[in-house]
């Protein structure tokens, strides 16, 4: 198994996160990242998670770029990110690995690029409200916002490096697994009628979860988002993003019951927005 991803950056003002539909800590991306700019500045405190991984215990590269994941709760951690120019990196590894789909979510994206990030794997394991409406919500770019979009995450500071193996100068942005206790006892500050506008309404009573299989379109966008990308991005998703048994990966999904997909076409209205 891979333990690193192929991810896309791209750079915009003031943050927001891609939509990313599934993901569990642990292994690599190949990613695209995003710089945003933030609208006001905040002093906090940083809080550090450490992930007791089999990737992180037994890869001593990784233990050198990951040594402690900081996760970012609220604005005042986001802030802390800022590079010297007054921008934030996004990671993406799912819809954003398309430049196209980047700049719909950032309308001032600069320095759209690719990574690699050690210590994380791309699982489909997440019930993603959105694909339950109709159309896609007004996008907006200020960071508070952008929370409340990614509700659901974790959301993480980590370090990507180069194709090359050099580690970025700043920390970006990572949409990571939460847990359903977290989401509904912090997000959600153990209210029911709070979860049910994000979840019950659809009759939804667990967000991550290992019997579930990704949404088709999105699927099919975030595989030629990769392939439009480059061939090392295209294989790094189909061999090393698995379904929820984390064991499947999407290459043999493709070729066995999730056959047809690639073939099948997006709604007239979404055409743009998942067209790869």
């Amino acid at each position: 198994m891979s333990n690193s991803l192929f991810l896309s950056l791209p750079l915009s003002h003031p943050p927001t996160l891609p939509c990313i539909r599934a993901f569990s800590l642990r292994a690599t991306t190949l990613c695209p990242i995003s710089f945003l700019t933030p609208t006001s500045s905040f002093t906090a405190r940083r809080k550090f998670l450490r992930i007791p991984s089999p990737i992180m215990n037994s890869n001593s590269k990784l233990a050198e770029t990951q040594p402690e994941l900081t996760q970012l709760d609220d604005l005042s951690d986001f802030e802390k990110l800022l590079s010297p120019s007054g921008h934030i990196s996004i990671c993406g590894f799912g819809s954003l690995l398309s430049e196209r789909s980047a700049r719909s979510t950032f309308p001032n994206l600069l320095n759209f690029r690719v990574a690699n990030l050690n210590g994380f794997r791309r699982v489909f394991a997440h019930v993603a409200p959105i694909f339950f409406d109709r159309g896609i919500a007004k996008l907006e770019t200020k960071i508070s916002a952008f929370m409340e979009r990614e509700l659901e995450f974790r959301f993480l500071a980590v370090l990507p490096e180069t194709l090359d193996g050099e580690p970025f100068s700043n920390p970006a942005v990572l949409c990571a697994r939460y847990s359903d206790e977290e989401f509904f006892q912090i997000r959600c500050k153990g209210s029911k009628d709070i979860y049910c506008q994000h979840y019950g309404r659809y009759n939804i009573d667990k967000i991550w979860r290992d019997d579930i299989l990704p949404c088709r379109v999105y699927l099919r966008h975030c595989v030629l988002a990769a392939k439009n990308l480059s061939d090392v991005a295209y294989n790094n998703f189909v061999d090393h993003t698995f379904l929820g048994d984390r064991t499947t990966t999407i290459r043999t999904y493709l070729a066995t019951t999730g056959s047809g997909i690639m073939e099948e076409e997006p709604p007239e209205s979404l055409k743009s927005r998942y067209g790869g």
